[in-house]
């Protein structure tokens, strides 16, 4: 890699003619082409960084894989070429008040530069024009720290340049204009309102709707499955949970978080002034290309005043088939040989955040033809599907489970979901349901699929009608999956080889050659991971398995014949995964239940 001359070090932007000799004589670029758009654009004096016009002609490298030298792969290499290092800037690590603190909008503008790491004695500054530097003699003496320089995309710089400094003016704007509403006290009432710590800000104002919205853009772009806006003693926090993991967002001032859960609360139809009990609410938005999401959105009253909850419903969830949510061939044959029976309970099982509603709403999805009437009793309803005949659940008027199985029995259903069996009426009116030549889905938090049918006679179901009615049970768990454009094979380890056997013992499961493991790049954040994926573990309840249910049944005697009977525990769904190169073995034994001892190897 040749350095730049030492006429690159004068004061000056970058060209694109600059830009292109400096590809070619590194050996980067095809010649011909190279030549022939340097050419065409030797006259070239537009606005945009000369890498954002280079990286349009989609080259291919020259140097083994050829990979397309898109702008990522651009800016990489000018970091080489300017011997400075390479950074890319994710959202998610950068502390907005510190960053934006450093410099104004105007100064980062000017200078093309941004601002991305504040420490105890240097910040880190991305620039993509590396022989522009006069700014630093500038800043230095104001910082009284030392600079560090980065060379980050062209794109980024510009976007997160609005972004960054967009956020900290809303905040800082909202702030003052708190501030003004403080000192206009001008009646008692009011002074008693404020010492209450009622927020002073109007949930309406501009500065408040731009940072709500700021904050959902966010969302969607990364991927978020929830936002929590937290408050605390002293600053709110906003973290969004990504691919199952949650990640610290931004630091907000309480006067300012408190108008936002209020902008949103607002939105969301639900009571603004009631900050005493939980409430539930919902809203429809759009994504920047157009998408409706739905939001549903949680409050809970903590110490420090309500923590709201939005989860984030990606309307493509219904669209994706079984092989996309996870489920191997043999999976789907075993789930879609019981969901097509005519009559009988189905159940899901696995915790909060396994997944077990879109496994549910996809398979409904699949069944709810017009020769059939679809309905589900939910609480609350999490998506809203054209398709299906969605009943919310209402404790409050006595509109419980049980009593809207008994209403949807007189509407001539002929598939039932319901959203969770939480106790005896409810499980024995979906058994009546099932009785009465209904297909009922259900959920339950249990541990595994065996666990299930002890749940049911704990509850108080009778032996007889848990043999006569329950088709199957089904446990799931959701996994990261290893980022297919940077995760890396390699063979076993000693550690390995010992975590594999702790793994799946005392199973009998083929050992794999390579494992892959998480390295990061730009696609995944640099975390190694990108989407999850299910674990299934699927019981049906073949006629060996109904003759074992009784009131004093022996749970591992009962898994040990579901095994028997071809039952696939978690943990070796897991090691299949693993195996296969999806995920990780730290992934699943992160979420998947301990195999139980059994008699039987397989």
């Amino acid at each position: 890699m040749n350095s730049p001359s030492a006429a690159h070090a004068n004061e000056h932007r970058l060209t694109l003619l600059e830009l292109v000799d400096a590809l070619i004589e590194a050996g980067k670029v095809p010649c011909a082409e190279a030549e022939a758009f340097r050419q065409e654009r030797r006259y070239y004096r537009g606005e945009r960084h000369p890498l954002i016009v280079i990286a349009e002609q989609r080259w291919k490298s020259v140097e083994p894989p050829h990979h397309v030298l898109d702008l990522d792969a651009l800016t990489e290499w000018l970091a080489e070429w300017s011997e400075l290092p390479y950074y890319h800037i994710d959202p998610l690590k950068v502390n907005l008040s510190a960053v934006t603190d450093v410099m104004s909008s105007a100064y980062a503008t000017r200078f093309r530069i941004l601002p991305v790491e504040v420490r105890a004695n240097e910040v880190v500054v991305a620039t993509a024009e590396p022989f522009i530097r006069g700014w630093e003699a500038e800043l230095k003496p104001i910082l009284k720290k030392d600079i560090r320089l980065v060379i980050a995309n062209p794109e980024d710089i510009a976007r997160y340049q609005v972004e960054f400094f967009n956020m900290a003016k809303s905040v800082k704007a909202a702030l003052k204009r708190g501030d003004v509403a403080r000192t206009g006290i001008n009646s008692f009432e009011q002074l008693v309102e404020l010492g209450k710590g009622k927020a002073s800000l109007d949930a309406n104002d501009q500065h408040v709707v731009m940072i709500v919205d700021w904050l959902w853009l966010y969302a969607f772009e990364q991927r978020a499955s929830d936002i929590h806006v937290e408050p605390r003693r002293d600053m709110g926090v906003v973290r969004f949970r990504i691919d199952g993991v949650l990640h610290q967002v931004y630091q907000i001032p309480m006067a300012v978080l408190n108008a936002m859960t209020s902008r949103i609360k607002i939105l969301g139809r639900m009571d603004v002034v009631e900050k005493r009990r939980p409430q539930d609410g919902r809203i429809k938005t759009r994504s920047p290309d157009g998408q409706e999401i739905e939001l549903r959105l949680s409050t809970l009253p903590t110490a420090f005043g309500e923590k709201l909850v939005m989860r984030i419903f990606d309307p493509d969830v219904l669209l994706r088939d079984f092989a996309d949510l996870g489920f191997s061939t043999e999976d789907s044959a075993r789930w879609q040989g019981m969901t097509t029976q005519p009559n009988g309970i189905i159940l899901v099982t696995g915790p909060t955040g396994s997944g077990k509603t879109t496994t549910l709403y996809s398979t409904l999805k699949q069944l709810a033809t017009e020769e059939v009437n679809v309905c589900t009793l939910e609480d609350p309803i999490e998506m809203i599907e054209p398709a299906f005949n969605q009943v919310q659940v209402v404790a409050d008027i006595g509109m419980n489970f049980a009593t809207g199985i008994r209403a949807l029995m007189r509407q001539d259903p002929d598939i039932i979901m319901v959203g969770e069996i939480r106790d005896i009426e409810t499980a024995e009116m979906a058994v009546q349901a099932a009785l009465t030549g209904h297909l009922v889905l259900s959920t339950l938090h249990t541990n595994d699929a065996p666990t299930a049918i002890t749940r049911l006679l704990d509850l108080g179901v009778p032996p007889y009608l848990i043999q006569s009615t329950v088709l199957g049970v089904m446990a799931q768990r959701l996994v990261r999956t290893l980022c297919p454009h940077c995760k890396k094979a390699g063979g076993l380890r000693t550690e390995d080889e010992v975590l594999w056997q702790g793994m799946v013992a005392p199973w009998k499961s083929k050992k794999p050659t390579q494992l892959y493991h998480p390295v990061g790049c730009l696609e995944c954040r640099m975390t190694g991971y990108m989407g999850r994926l299910g674990l299934y573990e699927i019981m049906p309840m073949t006629l060996d398995l109904k003759s074992m249910v009784s009131a004093h049944t022996d749970l591992v005697q009962f898994r040990e014949r579901a095994n028997k009977a071809g039952m696939q525990p978690l943990r070796i769904a897991g090691a299949r995964k693993v195996a296969a190169g999806l995920t990780t073995m730290e992934e699943v034994l992160k979420v998947a239940p301990p195999l139980h001892d059994l008699t039987q190897s397989q």
